[in-house]
């Protein structure tokens, strides 16, 4: 990893967040619990709106920035969390230990996401649930076409973050149970509609 990706992106990534985002993570928190994998922990942004059912966290976080960045977070969470790995394409997590496992704005980024989905089926116990709040294809061919023009850019500032992967799809095929997922534009200023058409949704293995 270069420069830019090891000490710049985490912390605009940390930056970032705003009311609007906050909304649309509570909205995907809802209904964990238990023991909880969150695939791109981060700096912790979702730590504040877990639901008191969760009992553990285990964060999947290959950036030591972010999860630096995150200490004072997780210093007065009451929930524990450890850290559970680097890679989300390879869970260093036993089969079936996991109620939940969480992911915003991850799936986007992770290189190789149908491997990714599957180590989320072998960890999660039969009746858990995947929640996701991601971002990703438009279903407006206008959008689509900013998205693929802009997508080589936005890959490299945000360390490999795709605009054009149909999320529902992906999770779909990767045999898990898509029970829920609204798909809406998160912004209504048009010009964020390339990076801001997201999907919130839950899947279950069965």
């Amino acid at each position: 990893m270069g420069l830019w990706t090891e000490q710049v992106t985490p912390r605009l990534v940390a930056a970032g967040e705003s009311e609007m985002v906050r909304a649309l993570r509570a909205r995907v928190c809802a209904g964990l619990r238990g023991e909880v994998v969150e695939l791109g922990f981060g700096s912790g942004p979702n730590l504040d709106l877990y639901p008191p059912e969760v009992t553990r966290v285990i964060g999947v976080e290959p950036s030591d920035v972010a999860w630096e960045l995150g200490a004072p977070r997780r210093a007065r969470s009451p929930v524990p969390i450890v850290r559970g790995g680097l890679d989300g394409q390879a869970l260093s997590l036993d089969d079936e230990s996991a109620d939940a496992v969480l992911s915003t704005l991850t799936l986007c980024t992770i290189p190789d996401l149908p491997q990714a989905l599957a180590e989320v089926r072998r960890v999660l116990r039969p009746g858990g649930h995947l929640h996701f709040l991601e971002h990703g294809l438009a279903p407006d061919e206008g959008v689509r076409r900013w998205q693929r023009r802009l997508e080589p850019v936005q890959k490299r500032i945000f360390d490999g973050c795709h605009l054009t992967r149909p999320i529902d799809r992906l999770v779909d095929e990767s045999g898990l149970v898509l029970e829920s997922v609204d798909r809406e534009y998160a912004s209504t200023a048009r010009v964020m509609r390339p990076f801001l058409f997201v999907y919130i949704g839950r899947a279950r293995k069965v």
